[in-house]
């Protein structure tokens, strides 16, 4: 029976994915998140997502090559998500300190920008990526609320320097598209995609997995 494995240090995710009811184990990925010149937004997260599930998936790969052929092995189903905050063509990574943060949210203040986020799924040599983009509208926030907020410690690990889970709610006045998508993983359309590798998250009965009985093997 394959394993569902996210390859992912964020916490939100692997809350949106417990909130759903998937079973997974977490392995981190070690990438180069930097972002290559010229590269668009658009290609850099759809980049990492895939390098992300690769590198977990390449993990499992040298773990069968090294064991016998005899031991069995359950398939490992990868899943990999990079988000980014997008405005005006630029990409707002995590603030480096307090000050670059109020710069982001001041930046943000009285726009409309773009959350985008890629996801991949990888088993054996099969991955399908998909892209999801929310619009959200902030309203115009003073520096002083940037700096109070700042001091609550929620942007600090934040593409766009805030949380949209978190106090940064009060600053949004209108959202188009996925919410969780902006929390940090697209839950509809990222169960879409795990559907194609055979992970069910409404399972027909209570003592059935969240994956299907038969799973194709995805070679």
């Amino acid at each position: 029976m394959p394993e569902l494995i996210l390859a992912s240090s964020s916490p939100r995710r692997a809350q949106l994915l417990s909130q759903v009811g998937l079973d997974y184990q977490v392995v981190i990925p070690d990438v180069d998140e930097a972002v290559h010149e010229n590269e668009l937004p658009l290609d850099y997260v759809a980049r990492m997502s895939r390098q992300k599930a690769g590198s977990v998936a390449a993990l499992f790969e040298n773990q069968k090559t090294a064991l016998s052929e005899k031991t069995a092995l359950s398939e490992k189903i990868v899943l990999a998500a990079d988000t980014v905050v997008v405005i005006d063509g630029d990409i707002l990574g995590k603030p480096k300190d307090k000050s670059d943060a109020i710069t982001m949210l001041q930046r943000l203040s009285g726009t409309t920008h773009q959350v985008v986020t890629s996801v991949s799924v990888q088993c054996q040599s099969k991955v399908e990526t998909t892209l999801v983009e929310t619009n959200v509208q902030f309203r115009t926030l003073s520096h002083e609320e940037c700096t109070r907020y700042w001091m609550t410690g929620e942007p600090k690990d934040k593409a766009g320097a805030y949380g949209i889970q978190g106090l940064a709610s009060i600053f949004v006045e209108k959202l188009s598209g996925s919410y969780s998508n902006v929390v940090g993983l697209p839950l509809t359309e990222t169960l879409a995609l795990l559907m194609k590798f055979g992970v069910e998250c409404l399972p027909l009965s209570a003592e059935e997995s969240i994956f299907q009985r038969e799973v194709t093997q995805h070679g």
